[in-house]
């Protein structure tokens, strides 16, 4: 099969000669990070300054950089789960269930559709507990202690805590999880799961009538994001940006209902899609998407299934995987973008049981790469806002 698009046009380049910048400003250099909380996480950004104005941004990422890309050719299959959990760890659960697809991918299993249930459930429970610090975040990115922007940061972390309880009852920690695997779950639901489930949810979805109160109609917080770091659309595709950010600037991509994957081919995933591209519509995007995600987690727990949680026997577990020479790409739909991996397993890497070469695609590194083109021209305190509205996590950008 061949696929052929239009070349799409090139770059504008960010790259401005300073030299030739209006000779004789009184140009100022400033370091925004690595160390620097609104930064979120180790991400350092070289700033010119004419006065309080941007006119170039450098980004300079690789401060957090732990190598695990290499890491997986020494490592077994079933070694891998946990150290991925580390890449984004605003959303572990997806780690795991992205990479072990394409593992799955290699073997040509069948996950079973229990484990493919509870898959699901699970990454829309990380997709909210994930929107949930964005959330809170931003608005004390742009609002501090005015307007009630610490309140809703507060608030925001106490819904989260609901959702790391009920992971926490699934696998008995509360971060980092490890308790997907290759051909299913290690740990099956406990009795009366839904009944926390729904309680969580009806929890989170009366705060989102709150956050929603506390910010739409909050002066400070619209004068700081409405048309703040309006991304095109035409940029954003060019940057391979999708996710919550590129679905706020039009581009209507959503991998749950495009190319569905677990048991999203038998629901009706409601995708919203704004146009406005500013700091405002990404922070409402995330809002909508965690009520989306509400709805599919009450739509599943409707109905059950019964059956094993593993396809593999225990005498051929996870720990005894390999794979034969082959090349595999998953992607998935994590809170930020499209996050795949690309496999190339080779029967000499370890016997066959360690990846010879193991590539992730991450979105948060898509998401960094927009500062050179979002960041000139706004003031200093506007790059604080942009920044915190694409949410990246700087664990994935280096991974």
């Amino acid at each position: 099969m061949t696929f052929s698009c239009l070349q799409p046009p090139p770059l504008p380049d960010p790259h401005i000669d300073l030299d030739a910048y209006e000779a004789g400003a009184d140009l100022m250099v400033l370091n925004l990070g690595p160390q620097h909380p609104s930064t979120h996480g180790v991400f350092r950004i070289k700033l010119v300054l004419d006065g309080e104005i941007i006119v170039k941004a450098v980004s300079y990422p690789g401060y957090l950089h732990r190598g695990v890309e290499k890491l997986f050719e020494k490592l077994t299959y079933a070694q891998v789960t946990p150290i991925v959990d580390k890449n984004d760890y605003l959303s572990p659960m997806i780690n795991e269930q992205a990479i072990n697809m394409v593992f799955e991918a290699g073997l040509g299993i069948e996950v079973p559709r229990r484990a493919r249930w509870m898959r699901t459930i699970i990454a829309e429970l990380q997709r909210i507990a994930s929107h949930l610090v964005a959330i809170g975040t931003f608005v004390l990115d742009v609002g501090g202690a005015i307007g009630g922007g610490a309140s809703v940061f507060m608030y925001t972390f106490r819904e989260r805590e609901l959702i790391l309880d009920i992971f926490e009852e699934l696998t008995g920690a509360r971060f980092h999880y490890n308790t997907h695997q290759v051909g299913g779950q290690r740990h099956d639901v406990p009795l009366g799961w839904d009944v926390k489930i729904r309680a969580a949810m009806d929890s989170i979805e009366k705060s989102m009538d709150l956050y929603d109160t506390l910010t739409s109609k909050n002066g400070i917080f619209r004068g700081r994001s409405l048309g703040v770091g309006v991304l095109g659309r035409d940029l954003a595709l060019q940057l391979g940006l999708n996710g919550p950010v590129g679905r706020a600037s039009g581009i209507d991509l959503d991998l749950r209902r495009d190319a569905p994957y677990h048991l999203y081919g038998e629901l009706d995933v409601q995708v919203p899609v704004l146009t406005e591209g500013d700091c405002l519509a990404r922070f409402r995007m995330r809002a909508l998407e965690v009520r989306e995600s509400i709805r599919l987690i009450r739509i599943l727990l409707e109905d059950v299934p019964e059956g094993p949680i593993a396809a593999l026997k225990p005498s051929k577990g996870p720990t005894a995987v390999k794979l034969k020479d082959g090349q595999w790409y998953v992607g998935v739909e994590s809170p930020r973008g499209e996050l795949g991996h690309y496999l190339i397993a080779s029967a000499g890497a370890n016997k066959g049981m360690s990846p010879y070469r193991l590539k992730i695609r991450p979105p948060s590194l898509h998401l960094v790469s927009l500062v050179p083109w979002l960041l000139p021209g706004n003031s200093l305190s506007d790059a604080i806002a942009i920044l915190g509205s694409l949410d990246p996590v700087m664990g994935e950008v280096d991974r």
